[in-house]
Formats: C-alpha cells, structure tokens, sequence
C-alpha cells in the first residue's frame, strides 16, 4: 500500500498527488511514468512523474478525471493509500548535450512537460516554455514554469490569460524572431503535438514527442501501446514514451485513443453514479 502525503486541486478536473515511494523515488528520472491501481480490484493506468524527492522518498503525479480509474483515485484523500505504484518506467527524457530547448506543452500535458523543463534548467540549458490551455481556470504549474525557464509563454484559446492562440503560433512567432533551438520538447494532446511537429519539420527542428497511449503491463508484453515509428511498431512502454516526434504515425495514433472514449465516458459516469450513492 502507498500513502498519499499530499493532495492539492489544481483546477476542476486536474489534481496532484505526492505518494510516499521511496524505491521509486531513488530511481525516477523525468520523462519517466508508473502504473497504479487505486485498489486490488482496480485497472492500471499509467501517469507520468511529475517530480520526485529522493530525500523524503515521494512520487508526484498530476493527473486529470476522465475516466472510472480516475475519478475513483480523485476521492482517495490525503493520508489515504492506493493499492500498486509501480516504476520507474520507460525511457529518461534525454538531455544531455542540450543547450537551448524549447519545451511546448498543452493541457495537462503540461504536468509532463514541466519536469523536463526543470530537468534541462537544471542542467544550465536555455529554457524556452511554451504552454497551452483552453481558458485561464484550466491553467496548471504556471509559477512552477517561470522558475524553471528563461523564457515563459502562455497561450489560451480564448485569450482569458496570457496570449490567445495556439502553442503552434507562439512557437512560429519566436523561430522566426530568430530563435534557434537544438530540440522543442512537446507534449500534450495528440492534435497539438501532431501541429507542432509538422511546423518544427517545415524549419528541420529537432523534435521529441512523448506519447502516452493506454497501457496496461508497461512492460512490453500486451501491446495495447503500440504506435507505428518510422514504419516500424513500437511499444510507448519500453521504447518510449518519447519518440522522434516527426516519425510519429500521429493520424494512427489520433484513431486508436478515439476508440476508447466512449467507454471512458460510461465508466466515469458510472463510478460517479458509485460515489453518489454512496454520499447519500
């Protein structure tokens, strides 16, 4: 069992939580992610780490109610314990050898790519943050980002906060201010990152995607996070999550996560429907 030590909302849909996980904690590196189960009778999810403090021997994740998994591990309160935490898993972010990087984020991709950000600032490259949400009271990490970058762009689809526009359009802008990168780091929505590879291809940018398709093993045996690479298959678990963004097959990737929505949808409605009941 895993104790939750810290919970804290992020905004309506989104919430953090650090977990005590000192094996993982000893060894989790940015870009890297575990799988959970909120309870024996649960199903994996994978999230992606956050941060992580070796000292105190904590895992943060940050992760957003879309599904029954979700909303369930959404009402384990601080102090509470979740059955499975398990990782580090998948490959490190590498950055080494970077020196100025732009790190493009979307939504609650976002929380992903805030410790990569943080990584590479640490590691005395040149920072360039760029990050997306619909609407102001969807924003996450922003204080979190300003530190962590020489450069902070915020962007919102309906100009509530920061700049309106898409990431794309802040990226455009500061590549043909003159600004030229070693590699733009994106992570997020598929659509986004799928736009945001085919600008970087335009000007021969380096890019890195990182993928996050649902998973169940994490260890390469089942299959169900394999995505098409450079024509080749490749499985998000072990050989990700993060990829050469402008091999990608994004149109692939787009139609197999769509299959899953509608069943999400009825498992989040019915694990709702569970806490109501249980609330009266």
């Amino acid at each position: 069992m895993y104790r939750i030590v810290k919970r804290k909302p992020l905004n309506p849909t989104v919430t953090l939580l650090e977990v005590e996980a000192p094996l993982v904690a000893k060894k989790a590196k940015p870009g890297q992610f575990i799988i959970l189960r909120v309870d024996e009778k649960g199903e994996r999810i994978p999230l992606t780490i956050a941060d992580s403090n070796k000292e105190a021997g904590t895992v943060t994740i940050i992760f957003q109610v879309v599904g029954g998994t979700t909303e369930k591990l959404n009402h384990v309160k601080q102090g509470g314990y979740i059955a499975d935490f398990v990782g580090p898993l998948g490959r490190a972010t590498e950055i080494e050898g970077l020196k100025k990087v732009a790190v493009v984020g979307g939504g609650v991709g976002s929380a992903i790519a805030y410790p990569v950000a943080k990584a590479l600032h640490e590691a005395g490259a040149e920072v360039h943050a760029i990050v997306g949400f619909r609407t102001k009271d969807l924003v996450i990490l922003e204080d979190e980002f300003r530190q962590n970058s020489s450069r902070f762009v915020l962007m919102s689809d309906d100009g509530s906060t920061g700049e309106k526009g898409l990431v794309t359009d802040a990226l455009k802008k500061l590549i043909d201010s003159g600004e030229q990168y070693d590699e733009v780091i994106t992570i997020g929505p598929l659509v986004m990152m799928k736009f945001v590879s085919l600008l970087t291809k335009q000007y021969g940018i380096k890019t890195v995607a990182s993928m996050n398709p649902v998973m169940i093993d994490g260890t390469g045996m089942c299959g169900g996070c394999r995505l098409s690479v450079g024509g080749k298959t490749k499985f998000a678990c072990v050989d990700g999550p993060e990829f050469d963004a402008h091999e990608i097959d994004f149109d692939e990737a787009i139609e197999r996560s769509s299959m899953y929505h509608a069943f999400e949808r009825h498992r989040h409605e019915e694990t709702c429907n569970l806490f109501l009941g249980e609330d009266r």
